[in-house]
């Protein structure tokens, strides 16, 4: 989705000046430079690589502007996921082709067609790849030279650690921290590891550093972030070290600490000690499974393949009983039967996710999934979509109600324009993927208010700010 940017506070390393104050950061520079747009797409992760973008382009001294119209330059930080993903990033790009800007392509679509692109889109005058990011100001240096410059690395392995300037973009509250990029899988279906490279861990010293500089700034909650969570420090440190990272982060003054991508098998009892210890880490687990059953987990590659199953799931929850658990999954990888879908759809139903996503399957060019013979039609990929969540959402609606008549944190987030009330999330709804919670009454965005909760609907619950 295409995300209009709100800046934020952030941080260079002991630098403190913020997006809000560009203007009067500009008067103190010489000769005056372009002023550039961006326009994001896509995932959290790619979101950390945009914020790293506009920290150094304002340390450099560059107008950032949030208005496309009026800037020099606007970079487009794509996403080349999905189909779908492509098409937003192609329609974007031709839009502003179409009002003649002057565009700086990056991320995963630059990555993918580093190729290409220069040629088919003549309005633009970078590609910058996912490895590359950290290049942004020279590429616009040599962009205003009128070279065309391409910085695309072959096979990516940068990765910011705490030194690098970022500008938040997300809710005053909540910051996302990345702990390690790309993936060592090769999942059938999946082409990260080709837009994003092998793994990669950020140390346990880098992200505790980075935690302390975002509590300073007030942030309530992190959500740490990476292609697999729980196989963080494998590549850095020999063996997983997510239990460690957590107890290090337990130090660390901020409220909540979420995860997102905990892959099941990665849940060890190390880790889930961990989640029992700290107090600051939440028991939300994002179990992105994909499916239920063993042959479609099979011609997936899964690496776990036939272990999501039965047991692990009643492993987990009588582990962390009040875990919170989101999901994903995958409807008509070629060759799914009905009966292998109708496997997924009762074990949904058997063990009550709160919160599932269901995703249609995108054959990409490049990927084992896309040459296997009996792909399914889209009309029917639909259907079991549909029929899917259909059956996910009452079962939504109970967990939202079995909230009801409960007083909860609620991160105070935005407000209501039509109404004027206020609207944060509670612990168990993470950021653009979860529900929201609608107040009464008065509190301070970015800060945790005490609600009670009055009241439910299949996504979203409501309550009235207590005094």
């Amino acid at each position: 989705m295409r995300r209009a940017l709100t800046l934020r506070p952030g941080y260079a390393g002991s630098t403190s000046t913020t997006l809000l104050g560009i203007s009067g950061l500009l008067m103190t520079v010489a000769a005056p430079r372009p002023t550039i747009a961006v326009t994001h797409l896509g995932c959290e992760k790619n979101r950390v690589d945009t914020e790293h973008m506009l920290g150094l382009l304002v340390q450099a001294g560059y107008g950032v502007d949030a208005n496309e119209e009026l800037a020099d330059y606007v970079i487009v930080n794509t996403c080349s996921f999905i189909e779908s993903a492509r098409e937003e990033s192609v329609r974007t790009l031709v839009e502003l082709a179409a009002a003649d800007k002057k565009i700086v392509i990056t991320g995963c679509l630059a990555q993918h067609f580093k190729d290409e692109l220069l040629e088919e889109i003549p309005e633009a005058v970078a590609l910058v790849g996912t490895g590359d990011y950290h290049k942004i100001v020279d590429v616009i240096e040599r962009a205003e030279t009128g070279e065309r410059v391409k910085a695309v690395s072959v096979e990516p392995t940068y990765i910011a650690d705490e030194t690098v300037p970022r500008y938040r973009t997300t809710a005053e509250g909540t910051a996302y921290l990345r702990v390690a990029e790309g993936c060592n899988y090769r999942c059938a279906f999946c082409i990260i590891p080709h837009l994003r490279g092998d793994q990669r861990s950020r140390s346990i010293e880098s992200i505790v550093a980075e935690a302390h500089q975002l509590a300073s700034e007030g942030v309530q909650e992190l959500v740490l972030i990476s292609q697999i969570t729980t196989n963080y420090g494998v590549d850095l440190y020999g063996k997983p070290q997510l239990a460690e990272l957590l107890y290090a982060l337990g130090e660390v003054n901020i409220p909540w600490i979420r995860m997102h991508y905990a892959y099941p098998t990665g849940l060890t009892p190390a880790v889930i000690t961990a989640i029992k210890d700290v107090p600051n880490v939440l028991p939300y687990l994002d179990l992105p499974l994909q499916h239920s059953h063993p042959d479609v987990l099979r011609a997936m590659n899964r690496p776990w393949q036939g272990r999501v199953n039965d047991d692990i799931i009643h492993r987990i929850k009588a582990a962390l009983p009040d875990a919170v658990m989101r999901t994903t999954f995958i409807v008509g990888f070629p060759g799914e039967t009905e009966a292998q879908f109708e496997h997924l759809l009762a074990f949904v139903q058997r063990h009550e996710f709160d919160h599932v996503g269901v995703f249609t399957y995108s054959a990409e060019e490049g990927t084992p999934g896309a040459t296997l013979p009996h792909q399914i039609d889209q009309a029917v990929m639909d259907d079991r979509r549909d029929r899917l969540m259909q059956a996910q959402q009452p079962i939504s609606l109970k967990r939202n109600q079995a909230e009801v008549d409960k007083t909860v944190d609620v991160l105070v987030e935005q407000v209501n324009p039509a109404t004027g009330e206020m609207i944060g999330r509670s612990a168990r709804f993470a950021p653009d993927v979860d529900g929201l919670v609608y107040l009464k009454g008065a509190a301070a965005l970015g800060q945790l208010a005490q609600v009670h909760l009055e009241s439910a609907d299949v996504y979203d619950l409501y309550g009235s700010v207590v005094s």
